[in-house]
């Protein structure tokens, strides 16, 4: 046996594979410059035998791989390929291949191509003589000084280990140790023996027992299979009796079935009519306390009107004297009245003659006194300025003046004219306020009578509301119980119908009903169940041939699916199988044409609309009188054939059948369910149509209540105000008396302006005259004249102002007392 070849890889400086040529069976020399891999050499041989590094952590691991440029090295491996033609190794075969793998997390072994254990390994090696106790196949540098320098106690010890003693002494007293447990358990077998015989003895007495009891037992069970046979041919005869009273009774129990099935559903009838009764004892208990309260409130209302009839009555007389002395008075205000407006009419044109002449005069006096003052300021001109240059330019000065001046007195005017016109438009309000008052004041007696007769009109319009509130409170409070019975039965349905399918999708379907509803989608029409009639005869066919499938929800497009089925995704509210039209295809099959296969699809009564799905779960079902022709048709035409009764045969030949509980029909749970869910829905809306009646009844009520409050004031404040309404008479005819004072104000204002408006314009005429004459030092005998004879009028003027104006101020102030 000798190393034939080695191949290393990734083993410290051997990077890429090396594969060492094949060595002699004799002997081999290494030999190599420094560094070139010698020592790294020999260390892969120890490394494969195992000499030095059996067992290595991460890190010494880490350091056997390669560690040079280029791309890391994450494995690494060394193998040893032997001769073993000697058969040193136990294979049988004339070479061994010894490969030993590491990385940062393994340290493998494989023998032959084959991975193996460690253990196996060195037990292989040890057989070859390597063993780890016997180190000294290899020597490394220094060994032999170091042996030649040791003492003879050290050699003795290497010259044991070479020759394998100290082996043999680890193996001698590990042998020794187990012969010695092999005694200590042979003293315990025998021990256990000799307790086995004494018990064997045991037991052949009691085979002895038990063979005699088996014998005895065996006559017993000949005795009771005996006795049992009896029994059971008595037994037999009774089956048969029963079985032929049961043949004979099948048809008296479905006579019972049914009769129980008629009882059940009166039952449910008669608890229907029941609870219909009890809660229209309720309704017509809650109308009665309404009536009775009405009848209290009729009541009290007629006391309180005889009471006001008879105050009324008592009333009448005492105010039938008031009335006829305020006519009496009426009549004497009115004629003093007519008296004064006449002195007034005939006061007014002497009183606006002296008032016209009063301001000719005024006015006169003012132009006479304007030309008087302009000839003297002329005159003093003369003398003022030496040269007529002089004298214009300050003619013109005094002209810009006058038409600055002019321009605000023009101001003066608008702004005043404005006021009369104000004024006057006040004065006429005043005066159709007074006469509207004093019209009021006259037809005293035809207001109240208004005024009672739209009080009569509020009072009716507020009982009408009223009664038709009472009416809907009652049909509210009707639609209240029927509301709770019809949402009692509703939950009731909705439990029976849930006890026919999974939880999920029970609240799968409630969940898209509520959807559907809130998102107000459109093409979603209900589940197959819903969409359909029809005739009892065929129930029980229809709802075999149908089965979960009638809970399946039919819409128009997969778009409509998909959007509720994201929706209930999104809640996590159950599951859902929907039943998209636009994607539903059905393959016609060809039905028999005979009275006794009846095409279940045409039993059923549905909108065209659902005709493919409709097609889709009964179209290829036939309804048979007998599960025999059912089956024959079945296997004839393909089709699913079904019995009134439920007994169905495949086109596959299976049959499936039995007894069919019908008071667990989904038909009926889901047609129970729709119904009731129908009458809740129907009295649920008709409540929100009364409540919205109602809401609208109290808006109209209120502001019929608002209305019949502001009549009931207006009658109060004229029953009481006719008081407050002469003062406000007084008080608006002293305002009217006050504006007219005022706009006679304004327009002496405004004609006071319009004086000096042309005064100044007069004033302006004479500068502009004396621009355009020649500078003299005196008046022309014209301007003398005139200076003279205004000197004599302005005299006469103011006496004879002076008179007129007092005239006009004796008739102002008998006016001012008339009015």
């Amino acid at each position: 046996m000798f190393i034939k070849q080695i191949i290393i890889q990734g083993f410290k400086s051997y990077k890429d594979q090396t594969i060492i040529e094949p060595f002699s069976p004799k002997h081999n020399v290494i030999v190599g410059r420094n560094g070139s891999g010698k020592s790294n050499f020999f260390a892969a041989i120890r490394f494969v035998l195992n000499d030095r590094y059996q067992q290595m952590s991460r890190e010494e691991r880490g350091n056997l791989l390669h560690e040079g440029a280029g791309s890391a090295v994450m494995s690494a491996y060394v193998e040893v390929i032997f001769n073993n033609a000697d058969q040193r190794f136990p294979t049988d075969t004339p070479e061994v291949v010894l490969r030993r793998t590491i990385g940062q997390k393994k340290d493998e072994y494989s023998l032959n191509r084959k991975n193996t254990t460690r253990q196996e390994v060195m037990n292989m090696l040890e057989t070859a003589g390597f063993s780890t106790s016997n180190p000294y196949y290899i020597v490394p540098q220094g060994r032999i000084t170091a042996i030649t320098n040791m003492p003879d106690s050290g050699r003795l010890d290497i010259l044991k280990e070479v020759a394998g003693t100290k082996v043999y002494d680890e193996r001698r007293s590990q042998s020794q140790k187990i012969m010695d447990d092999t005694e200590h358990k042979r003293s315990k077998i025998d021990e256990l023996l000799n307790h086995i015989r004494g018990r064997l003895s045991e037991l052949e007495e009691e085979k002895e027992e038990l063979r005699a009891f088996q014998d005895k037992d065996r006559e017993r069970r000949c005795l009771e299979y005996t006795i049992h046979h009896k029994d059971q041919e008595a037994l037999t005869e009774a089956l048969e009796k029963l079985e032929e009273d049961r043949e004979g009774g099948v048809e008296q129990t479905d006579d019972d079935r049914e009769a129980l099935q008629r009882s059940e559903v009166e039952m449910e009838q008669i608890d229907a009519e029941i609870s219909e009764l009890q809660s229209q004892i309720r309704l017509l208990s809650e109308e009665r306390a309404q009536l009775e309260d009405e009848r209290k409130d009729s009541a009290r209302q007629k006391a309180k009107i005889e009471l006001d009839v008879q105050t009324t009555i008592d009333n009448q007389a005492s105010a039938q004297q008031v009335r006829t002395q305020h006519a009496n008075d009426l009549r004497e205000v009115q004629e003093l009245m007519a008296e004064r407006e006449a002195e007034l009419a005939q006061l007014l044109p002497e009183y606006t003659a002296k008032k016209e002449q009063e301001r000719a005069l005024r006015q006169q006096i003012t132009d006479a006194e304007g030309a008087i003052n302009r000839l003297y300021a002329k005159q003093g001109r003369q003398n003022q300025f030496k040269t007529k240059r002089d004298r214009d330019e300050y003619l013109r000065k005094e002209v810009n003046e006058i038409n600055v001046s002019l321009a605000t007195r023009k101001a003066v005017t608008m702004q005043a004219q404005e006021d009369i016109a104000q004024f006057e438009s006040q004065i006429g309000r005043l005066e159709a306020d007074i006469a509207d008052m004093r019209n009021r004041i006259e037809n005293r007696g035809d207001d109240q009578q208004r005024i009672s007769a739209e009080v009569t009109r509020a009072k009716e319009e507020r009982d009408r509301l009223s009664d038709q509130r009472k009416e809907l409170w009652r049909e509210q409070a009707k639609l209240d119980s029927v509301i709770v019975n019809a949402k009692a039965e509703l939950d009731k349905a909705e439990k029976f119908l849930s006890n026919m399918m999974d939880q999920s999708t029970n609240r799968g379907l409630q969940a898209v009903r509520r959807i559907v509803r809130d998102q107000n989608i459109e093409g979603a029409y209900g589940t197959l169940g819903e969409l359909f009639e029809f005739n009892e005869k065929y129930k029980t066919a229809v709802e075999v041939t149908a089965g979960t499938s009638l809970f399946h929800y039919v819409v128009d497009t997969d778009e409509t699916a998909t959007r509720i089925t994201e929706i209930l995704q999104k809640e996590k509210s159950g599951r859902v199988t929907f039943v998209p039209l636009s994607r539903v295809r059905f393959k016609a099959v060809a039905i028999p044409k005979t009275s006794d296969a009846v095409h279940l699809v045409t039993k059923l009564k549905y909108d065209p609309t659902y005709e493919v799905a409709f097609q889709q779960v009964f179209g290829k079902t036939i309804v048979c009188p007998n599960i025999q022709i059912a089956s024959q048709y079945a296997r004839s035409h393909q089709v699913t054939a079904i019995t009134p009764d439920g007994d169905r045969s495949d086109k596959k030949g299976a049959l499936t059948g039995g007894y069919y509980d019908t008071r667990r029909s989904r038909l009926d749970g889901m047609k129970r369910e729709k119904k009731a869910r129908e009458e809740y829905t129907q009295h649920a809306d008709r409540k929100r149509e009364v409540q919205a009646e109602l809401d609208a009844i109290n808006q109209q009520n209120t502001k019929a209540m608002s209305e019949l409050q502001k009549i009931e004031a207006k009658r109060m404040q004229q029953e009481g105000g006719y008081g407050p309404l002469r003062d406000e008479l007084r008080r608006r005819e002293q305002e009217l008396n006050n504006k007219r004072d005022e706009l006679e104000r304004k327009h002496r204002q405004r004609d006071n302006v319009d004086d000096m408006v042309r005064s100044m314009g007069e004033q302006m005429g004479a500068y502009q005259k004396e621009l355009g004459s020649d500078f003299k030092t005196a008046l022309m005998n014209e301007e003398e004249r005139q200076l003279e004879s205004l000197g004599t009028q302005v005299p006469e003027l103011r006496k004879q102002f002076t008179q007129v104006s007092s005239e006009r101020s004796e008739l102002e102030g008998r006016k001012s007392t008339i009015e």
